[in-house]
C-alpha cells in the first residue's frame, strides 16, 4: 500500500514526514561520518578549487584523475554531485567523498557548493547551481574534460537541484542519479523546513520539478534508501513515475538498509545497484 495523500496529512504529520533525521538515532552522527570521510579523500586526492559565478559559495571543487600525458586531451568523463542539507547546511567540502571510486576510473569528480537559505532565497539556489553545471560544461575541455560526457548527481536537496538543471534544459547531460529528492516542495510550506526558505505555496509548487516533466530526457537513475519516511519514498517513487511517462529512461532501487542519510554512500559504491549504474554511464563512450 503506497504512501497517503499529502494533502490528507496533518501539519505535525508532515512535518515528521519531512524531517529525515527521524528514521535515524543520531543526526550529528551521520553528519560526522560525512565530514570525516570528505576530510580522507581531501588528504588522498587534492582538489582544485574553482569560482563559477561571483556570488557568496557560488565555488566548486574539482578532483581530476591521473592519466598518463600522452592521453588526449577532452577525454575524460565527469561525474558532477550536488550535496543535500535542506537548501540551507552543508557545503561543497561535506561532499568530497564520492569522488575516489570515480578517479580510480580514470574519471573526474566536481563538487558543487551554493550559496545557502536564508541569505539566498531557493530561487537564487536553483540558478546559482544551474550556473554551476553549465560552467562545468563550457570550461571541460581546459580541464580534460569531455562536456559530452557529464553525469550529474544529487542526494536530499540536492537531488531537487539536479532535477532542476535537468528540466531547465540548457546544458546537455549524459545521465543523472538521484537520491532521495524531494520533487514537489508543496508538503514543506508549512514545516519548519521552510522557516529558512520563506515559501509560498505558489512560489513551492514554482520551483517543483514534478510540474515541468514534459518530454524524454538522458537516463534517470532514481533512488531511495530503505530506512525513509513513507512521504520521501512516495516522491522518489512519482518524479520516477513522471519520467518515465515523458518517455524518459529511468531505473529506480530502494537500498536495503541505507538510511536518508548514509544511502549516499551507494553513489560510487560499485557493490551496491545504483553505484554500478552509476559508474557504468562513466565508462560508456558516446555514439
Amino acid at each position: 500500500m503506497g504512501a497517503p495523500s499529502w494533502q490528507s496529512l496533518s501539519v505535525a504529520e508532515l512535518e515528521r514526514e519531512y524531517t529525515p533525521s527521524s528514521m535515524v538515532a543520531s543526526l550529528a552522527a551521520e553528519l560526522r561520518v560525512y565530514a570525516a570521510a570528505s576530510a580522507r579523500t581531501q588528504a588522498a586526492h587534492s582538489p582544485i578549487e574553482l569560482r563559477y559565478g561571483p556570488g557568496p559559495g557560488e565555488l566548486l571543487d574539482l578532483y581530476l584523475p591521473d592519466l598518463p600525458t600522452d592521453r588526449p586531451a577532452a577525454q575524460v568523463p565527469l561525474l558532477a554531485f550536488v550535496h543535500g542539507g535542506y537548501w540551507q547546511e552543508l557545503g561543497k567540502h561535506d561532499a568530497a567523498f564520492p569522488a575516489a571510486p570515480v578517479l580510480a576510473r580514470g574519471a573526474a569528480y566536481a563538487s558543487i557548493g551554493y550559496p545557502l537559505a536564508p541569505a539566498a532565497s531557493l530561487a537564487q539556489i536553483v540558478d546559482a547551481v544551474r550556473r554551476a553545471v553549465a560552467w562545468l560544461h563550457r570550461h571541460a575541455p581546459e580541464h580534460g574534460i569531455d562536456p559530452a560526457r557529464i553525469q550529474l548527481a544529487g542526494s536530499s536537496a540536492g537531488a531537487h537541484l539536479a532535477a532542476e538543471v535537468l528540466l531547465h534544459g540548457r546544458v546537455p547531460l549524459r545521465a543523472l542519479t538521484l537520491l532521495s529528492g524531494v520533487y514537489d516542495l508543496r508538503p514543506l510550506v508549512p514545516t519548519t523546513v521552510n522557516h529558512a526558505l520563506g515559501l509560498t505555496a505558489e512560489q513551492a509548487w514554482e520551483l517543483s520539478p514534478i510540474r515541468r516533466v514534459r518530454q524524454a530526457g538522458p537516463p534517470v537513475l532514481v533512488a531511495w534508501g530503505e530506512i525513509e519516511t513513507a512521504q520521501f519514498v512516495a516522491q522518489s517513487r512519482a518524479f520516477a513515475a513522471a519520467l518515465a511517462a515523458a518517455g524518459t529512461p529511468v531505473q529506480t532501487w530502494e537500498l536495503a538498509g541505507l538510511n536518508h542519510f548514509d544511502n549516499v554512500f551507494a553513489l560510487t559504491d560499485p557493490a551496491t545497484p545504483v553505484g554500478a549504474a552509476t559508474l557504468s554511464v562513466l565508462e560508456e563512450i558516446p555514439r
